[in-house]
């Protein structure tokens, strides 16, 4: 599919888990600049895609996610490796906006159960690496507005100054419709300074556990989104060119994967073969199981840098 590369490159910088060939469409149809208006906070935002007939094999271009990581070493202090037995707690502050007929009204135990899922896929509980990172629900607000949960890329900008709480460490998560396409995008800690409002976590309400959104009902789009809040680029990032996604454990790949390939190899000419189970990938949420030493590293880095 050709594409228009304006907003092509605007759906690549600011990410988002697309579902279908057909959501791309309706993007693509969209003009240049009321699309990069709607679909892009300030700064950089990423996150994933679910069909492989939506070929985005990169979230940031390589110089944006260059500069990420010369921002993100510019501002790294020496520090000690992930500590599981003495964890970084974070508190979280969960929006759930609905519609007037009642669509989207997360219960507090489906929210409950979405903050358990993170917490068991950072500390390692399903597969991978311990992260010493934590979760706790400091709070839900409700907000009923139709315009805003049917139409959150528009009206992002006035939802979330009324509604985003606490500082940098406080992470916001914002549960909406996001159509038939996005799942969920984030934004980088390098970010949060100049645009501290615009800082968090958007989800499409069907991704939470039982959400009823096929193949992505787990709940590990917050999984990855949240990686992305503390830094990570995609496992694909750069493709199977050098630095990769900046992580020296996670095998290149040259592009997303999808469903769950097992033995995929697209950088034959590379150590390991892709890391499909990888949460920064956009595998299925069932495939999804590990993060590495290495990412778990630098989510640590990224949050003593930008977000203590």
């Amino acid at each position: 599919m050709k594409t228009n590369g304006n907003l092509w490159r605007t759906l690549s910088t600011c990410g988002g888990l697309v579902a279908s060939a057909t959501a791309l469409v309706t993007l693509l149809a969209m003009p240049d600049a009321p699309a990069r208006e709607r679909l892009c906070a300030p700064g950089h935002s990423a996150a994933r895609v679910s069909d492989v007939a939506v070929h985005d094999p990169n979230t940031l271009t390589p110089e944006d996610a260059a500069e990420l990581d010369r921002q993100l070493q510019a501002a790294a202090v020496p520090q000690k490796s992930p500590d599981p037995q003495n964890p970084v707690t974070i508190p979280v502050v969960f929006h759930v906006i609905s519609a007037e007929n009642g669509t989207g009204d997360l219960s507090t135990e489906t929210i409950t159960e979405q903050i358990a899922v993170i917490n068991k896929a950072f500390g390692g509980q399903y597969g991978g690496v311990d992260t010493g990172l934590r979760f706790v629900l400091d709070r839900v607000s409700r907000t009923v507005n139709d315009r805003w949960f049917s139409d959150f890329a528009t009206f992002e900008d006035s939802a979330k100054t009324e509604l985003r709480q606490g500082g940098a460490g406080t992470l916001n998560i914002y549960s909406v419709n996001l159509g038939t396409g996005l799942l969920g995008r984030a934004t980088f800690p390098q970010d949060y300074k100049k645009n501290p409002k615009a800082d968090g976590v958007t989800i499409d309400y069907r991704t939470v556990p039982g959400g009823g959104r096929e193949n992505f009902d787990l709940g590990h789009t917050t999984t990855h989104e949240t990686g992305h809040w503390f830094g990570l680029f995609h496992t694909f990032q750069n493709g199977c060119d050098e630095p990769g996604d900046y992580v020296e454990d996670t095998p290149f790949e040259r592009e997303q994967a999808t469903g769950c390939p097992e033995g995929r190899d697209t950088c034959p000419d590379k150590a390991g073969t892709d890391p499909i189970h990888n949460y920064m990938n956009y595998s299925n949420d069932p495939c999804l199981n590990q993060f590495t030493p290495g990412q778990a590293e630098r989510m640590t880095l990224a949050w003593t840098a930008f977000r203590t």
